[in-house]
C-alpha cells in the first residue's frame, strides 16, 4: 500500500503565508519595536554601569586622600610617645644649666655642651617649646593652672604669674601643657 500522492513540504506554507502584505508590516513594526526596547535596556545599563564607575572612581580617590593623610599624620607624630619620655630628661638638663650657672663652674661647659645638642636633637624632630612668660594671658587649650594665687598687682588677674613646668608642641600638637601659677 504506497501513496501515490505527492507531499507538498509544510516550509513552502509558512513562507507564503509570512510574504503575505498583511502580514510585512506587523513583523517589521514588532521588530522595531524589539529594536528599540533591547536599545533602551542597553542605553540603561550603560549609564548605570557609568554611574557606578564615577562612584566607584570617586570613592576610591577619597580613600587614597584619607590613606595619604593619615599616613602623613602617622610619619609626623610617630616619636610623640618617645618625645614625652624624653621630656622629664630635658628637664633634668635645665635644673642643671641652672645651678651650674649660679656656681660659674669650668666643669659645667661639658654638660652645657651635651644639654645644647640633645636640645637641638629634640627641636629637630619638630619639638618646639611654649613660649611662656609673666603676664601672659591663660589659655586652657594649651595650659594647666596647678594653683591661683593672690596677684601682686591689678593687671596680673587671670594672667601667668609663674611658669612651673614648660610646656611642649611637636608639630602644632599639645603634647605636655605648660604647668602655670595664675593670678587671682
Amino acid at each position: 500500500m504506497e501513496n501515490t500522492q505527492p507531499i507538498e513540504p509544510e516550509t513552502e506554507t509558512t513562507a507564503n503565508q509570512q510574504n503575505t502584505p498583511e502580514a510585512a508590516p506587523e513583523t517589521t513594526a514588532d521588530a522595531t519595536t524589539d529594536m528599540a526596547a533591547q536599545l533602551k535596556k542597553v542605553q540603561d545599563e550603560l549609564a548605570e554601569a557609568k554611574d557606578k564607575y564615577i562612584r566607584l572612581y570617586s570613592e576610591f580617590e577619597n580613600f587614597r586622600r584619607r590613606t595619604s593623610k593619615e599616613k602623613l599624620e602617622l610619619i609626623q607624630t610617630a616619636s610623640e610617645a618617645v618625645l614625652k619620655n624624653l621630656l622629664p630628661v630635658l628637664d633634668d638638663f635645665e635644673r642643671a644649666e641652672k645651678s651650674f650657672k649660679e656656681l660659674g663652674t669650668k666643669e659645667a661647659e661639658g654638660i652645657l655642651l651635651i644639654y645644647n645638642k640633645y636640645k637641638k636633637v629634640l627641636e629637630q624632630s619638630g619639638l618646639k617649646e611654649m613660649e611662656l612668660k609673666t603676664g601672659d594671658d591663660f589659655n586652657a587649650d594649651t595650659q594647666e593652672a596647678i594653683t591661683q594665687i593672690p596677684a601682686s598687682q591689678e593687671e596680673l588677674k587671670g594672667k601667668i604669674v609663674d611658669v612651673v613646668e614648660k610646656g611642649y608642641v611637636l608639630q602644632e600638637k599639645v603634647i605636655r601643657f605648660a604647668k602655670v601659677v595664675v593670678g587671682s
